[in-house]
């Protein structure tokens, strides 16, 4: 009886040991990636229910020409979360099973942060289907040629850090597809050339909108991820706020928004920092950073951090001295009050031009009228600006306009501009909004809004001044 307890005994000791040993084993493993390896097949089982019998191609980023930190692009990202230079990834609807193909050695992979597990025991850490070496895609690509089969690839370019696909491609038909003395195609186009003349009976097509429209809605893993951002963001934007004062460099805010940012757990900016005051209002994207703030400007900040490939796009605009004018709060007051009453409609079901006669009737209530310069753009749309996600104007397939139908996981930009340059005057009251089952949340929440926040805010002395009473610089 009491050998049979001990045997026992041991067998539910080493049963336990082995438990544990496997839980940590799994914990290392998943946190190789931004999220557990279900998350993803989930997106790639999505996909394949839309490519009947053909195979979506996705080609990583490769290697920085320069001396920079390696990141993977956000397609390769979205389907798999792998960061590994020059890693392809295949889907095969016929097949129903995902390859990914990458050759890179321990070594390389240390050097550029790559953690181990991911090398050792790449099927354990990604869950996919099968991991080969990228030598081996030409053959592979063979393989389907004799099949015949379909391929899909994006037409569209990739997205690095700080990109928008679309904003890209315009580029790019600038600056090189469509300049008399280049006439490059791009990487992605060139790979479809490729293909089509070294694999004539392989059928290729466009998948770019597909994508898309998957990424258009986020699951509630990736609205955690932009919760985190906004919550970074958020920090950055009150410590700028705080630091402000006459005298001040834009070059000093600037720097102390990606020091906040950085420290919070960023990984980069979403976007280089913008910073708008003095003559600077009437462009709308301003990032030189060339001006020393003098009493009686007003400042807007337009900055956010990318954390983990996601990015929030938040907006706040203040006075340099910390004090409001009559001019600057009656048009800072314009902005609020849109503001308030964006937020008074939005959620699930309503369309935003449903918001914006709620936005009219709201403005009339309070006496301002509805074709007031000011705000009369902001109506149309209800507030919104663009979409959000992995990238600031994050894509998306379809867009109905004004008939844009607000759905559960759909993350936009509300952006309030009151804008007079004349007066050197800019308000921007941008925040970010998620849709939910029951309404929304805003992932600008806290941020100082009213006058008075603003105000209160800034009677306190910043990291700025700190440093220098200290005489640190």
């Amino acid at each position: 009886m009491f050998i049979n307890c001990k045997r026992e005994f041991e067998f539910l000791l080493k049963f336990g040991l082995l438990l544990i040993i496997n839980l940590e084993l799994t914990a290392l493993l998943s946190a190789t990636l931004i999220f557990a390896p279900e998350e993803y097949a989930r997106r790639r089982n999505q996909l394949m229910d839309r490519l009947g019998n053909g195979v979506a191609i996705f080609l990583g980023a490769k290697a920085p020409h320069g001396d920079y930190q390696f990141y993977q692009n956000n397609t390769l990202m979205y389907f798999c979360g792998v960061e590994i230079p020059g890693a392809i990834l295949a889907i095969d609807g016929q097949n129903k099973e995902s390859i990914l193909f990458f050759t890179i050695s321990e070594k390389e992979a240390e050097g550029e942060g790559i953690p181990l597990s991911l090398v050792r025991e790449p099927l354990k850490v990604t869950g996919l289907e099968r991991v080969l070496p990228v030598e081996q895609f030409p053959a592979y690509l063979s393989g389907l040629n004799n099949q015949g089969r379909t391929i899909y690839t994006m037409f569209y370019p990739e997205e690095l850090m700080r990109e928008n696909t679309r904003e890209k491609y315009n580029a790019l038909q600038q600056s090189m597809v469509l300049d008399l003395f280049d006439q490059r195609l791009t990487k992605e186009l060139q790979f479809v050339s490729q293909l089509r003349n070294k694999f004539p009976r392989l059928r290729v097509e466009d998948i770019s909108s597909v994508v898309w429209d998957l990424r258009k809605y986020k699951s509630p893993a990736e609205i955690e991820v932009l919760r985190q951002a906004g919550r970074i963001g958020v920090k950055a934007h009150r410590a700028v706020i705080q630091a402000t004062a006459p005298g001040v460099t834009e070059k000093e805010l600037a720097a102390l928004f990606e020091y906040v940012c950085l420290k919070e757990g960023a990984q980069d900016l979403a976007f280089y920092t913008i910073i708008m005051s003095g003559k600077n209002h009437a462009f709308g994207h301003y990032h030189r950073y060339d001006r020393t703030l003098q009493d009686g400007d007003f400042v807007i900040l337009d900055a956010a951090p990318d954390y983990k490939y996601y990015n929030v796009d938040l907006s706040t605009s203040f006075p340099a001295n910390g004090r409001f004018s009559p001019r600057q709060k009656e048009l800072y007051q314009k902005a609020f009050i849109v503001r308030q009453a964006c937020f008074d409609s939005y959620r699930p079901g309503i369309i935003l031009r449903q918001v914006g006669e709620n936005i009219k009737k709201y403005l009339e209530a309070r006496g301002v009228p509805a074709d007031d310069p000011d705000v009369r753009g902001e109506i149309r749309y209800g507030g919104y600006n663009h979409s959000v996600g992995l990238a600031t104007h994050d894509v998306q397939a379809t867009f109905s306009g004004p008939d844009e139908v607000l759905k559960p996981g759909y993350v936009f930009s509300c952006d309030i501009q009151v804008i007079h340059p004349d007066e050197e005057i800019g308000v921007r009251l941008e925040d970010n909004i998620v849709i939910t089952e029951n309404g929304y949340i805003n992932l600008g929440e806290g941020l100082p809004r009213t006058v008075e926040e603003i105000e209160e805010l800034m009677k306190k002395e910043g990291i700025i001044q700190v440093l220098k009473k200290n005489k640190v610089y």
